[in-house]
């Protein structure tokens, strides 16, 4: 009954958001409720919250003061030569600029945090994508691809769980399964290439000056500066505010606006050119303690926006004014954390998580015991969209594992096969990250899903294929 239960309450959740019938933070939270009810343990739902939001507390954090840290960071200038780099050699040009989001995305990801990510890929992007009047769900869905396959380096989290579930190094995981995430990688690739082919069939390839010819007096404009070759992105206004806007943008919020993303203007009042190097070595070192575990996340990302904050803007009123320009996406990102929370906690608390596991892995005929690599693949691209990660890789793999060694095959076939499905789970609703990403790009969740699902699934495939291939797994 409890399994049944728990795919319901999965399901009915994905078909409210995507029918845009509740937003995700009142679905988060009063589907779990209503179900818990359902299974008779209403009165434990403030135990399994608070649970919930315990083991989610850190997380939250982290992301509430590394938002500040990188919105600090965007607004005095820190990430504008990479910006300048992609801008080049995207210019005006559909194709280009969804296949530079998978560059840059993939590249970003290399600091093994998909917020971080997410956040420099959207403010260098965002820009382009609204002059342009692009699709905004293809850069959230290229953007979530890339940093999945990316997720399974060893400091990104799977891999090192999949160690730690089944006790063998991440490193005889990971580095025999590069090869195979390679070729994830190169699929997203050929992914982005193919829907920036899509993009520029449907609104066309612009120079430059057309860009510029298009824009209305009130607008965010896409201009070169100087002699010097480079571009990037103006603001004129000759206006009232808010006296232009975009037409609709399929994926984009309704309003359609451009606030809060004049982070390529280079003639922003928050630029703090003379520290650039500080500020450059600031962020080598926290990611490089982020990486060594010399401190917990959360508490490196608190030092590290306090410390950007007070070295950049001296004086009180410039630290609140940047702490209340990025309030607006620290409270959506860490609110809906917290209503994960409650979904989370219901599901493990009710104990609906290892009904749908046993149950899972009880299904598996007796003829596949042999193919186990492959049924761990398979499992892993739903599962871990499903559950978290935690719950896969310490609950569900082991029992996998289990069922593989009965049948002759290798644990580490197992655990390398596991990490397959990771480019579907990061645009999974019990991913925090994933907000970030649309609550920056201006996207609804249902929208981000509907789209990105399908190409996910398939990158995941490639990455499993590929393994099988190359006698991986």
């Amino acid at each position: 009954m409890l399994t049944i239960l728990g795919f319901v309450m999965i399901a009915t959740f994905l078909v409210l958001i995507m029918m845009k019938k509740m937003s995700p933070i009142a679905a988060l939270v009063l589907i779990p409720a209503l179900f818990c009810v359902f299974v008779g343990k209403g009165a434990h739902l403030g135990d399994y919250v608070l649970d919930g939001v315990g083991n989610l507390a850190p997380t939250a954090a982290m992301l509430m003061f590394a938002i500040v840290y990188f919105g600090v960071m965007i607004d005095v200038g820190l990430f504008d030569p990479i910006v300048r780099g992609i801008l080049r050699f995207c210019k005006a040009d559909p194709m280009r600029i969804v296949v530079g989001t998978a560059v840059l995305a993939a590249i970003v990801s290399l600091d093994g945090d998909g917020s971080t990510t997410f956040m420099i890929t959207v403010s260098a992007m965002y820009p382009l994508y609204k002059r342009l009047k692009m699709s905004l769900v293809v850069m959230t869905g290229v953007a979530a691809t890339a940093n999945g396959v990316m997720n399974t380096l060893p400091w990104g989290g799977p891999t090192a769980r999949a160690a730690t579930a089944l006790k063998v190094d991440a490193a005889d995981i990971f580095v025999p399964m590069i090869p195979a995430l390679a070729m994830g990688l190169v699929a997203v690739f050929l992914l982005s290439y193919a829907l920036g082919l899509r993009e520029r069939k449907r609104l066309g390839t612009l120079s430059l000056d057309e860009v510029l010819e298009k824009e209305t007096a009130a607008e965010t404009v896409l201009v070169g500066t100087g002699g010097d070759g480079r571009t990037s992105l103006t603001k004129k206004t000759t206006g009232g505010a808010g006296s232009g806007t975009d037409a609709d943008t399929p994926g984009a919020d309704d309003e359609a606006d451009d606030d809060g993303f004049q982070g390529l203007d280079p003639d922003r009042p928050t630029l703090r050119p003379k520290l650039y190097w500080f500020n450059a070595a600031l962020t080598v070192l926290l990611l490089t303690a982020m990486i060594m575990e010399w401190l917990p996340i959360p508490v490196l990302f608190l030092l590290g926006a306090a410390l950007a904050l007070t070295v950049n803007f001296p004086h009180m009123p410039d630290q609140k004014a940047r702490i209340a320009a990025h309030a607006e996406n620290v409270l959506n990102v860490t609110g809906m954390v917290f209503a994960a929370a409650v979904f989370t906690g219901v599901l493990t608390g009710t104990g609906m998580v290892d009904h749908m596991a046993d149950w899972l892995v009880d299904a598996i005929p007796e003829g596949m015991g042999p193919h186990m690599g492959l049924v761990t693949g398979l499992l892993s691209i739903p599962l871990t969209y499903f559950m978290s990660n935690d719950g896969f890789y310490f609950g569900v793999l082991p029992v996998l594992a289990e069922a593989g060694q009965a049948h002759g095959v290798g644990t580490l076939e197992i655990a390398r096969a596991s990490i397959a499905g990771q480019a579907l789970h990061m645009s999974s609703p019990l991913v925090p990250a994933v907000y970030v990403l649309v609550g920056m790009a201006k996207v609804e969740f249902g929208d981000h899903t509907k789209f990105t699902v399908k190409w996910a699934v398939l990158t995941s495939l490639v990455v499993l294929g590929s393994g099988i291939l190359f006698g991986i797994i």
